[in-house]
């Protein structure tokens, strides 16, 4: 029993930090990414991301040819929000 409460209580952590981190990106994501992207980017058919691993990628190279002064946590960010509301990996 013991267990199971330190389960659900680690498991109700992961999701509040979750959904904060997607928030977090979605932020990042507007301030940044909206100066050369629109949503049309991430829903066309020919879309050049098909992994999880690759939209990172990409991510973290537009961050770079911008100079933007993102933390590996905040790419991630980034990457889950767009995953979660384009890519569904």
């Amino acid at each position: 029993m013991r267990n199971i409460i330190l389960f659900l209580f680690i498991a109700g952590l992961s999701t509040a930090s979750n959904a904060e981190n997607i928030k977090n990106g979605d932020k990042l994501h507007a301030d940044k990414c909206t100066r050369c992207h629109d949503s049309t980017l991430y829903t066309r058919a020919s879309k050049r991301v098909k992994t999880l691993p690759k939209l990172g990628t990409q991510v973290r190279m537009c961050k770079d040819n911008l100079g933007i002064t993102w933390f590996d946590d905040e790419v991630d960010d980034v990457t889950g929000y767009l995953n979660k509301n384009y890519y569904h990996f």
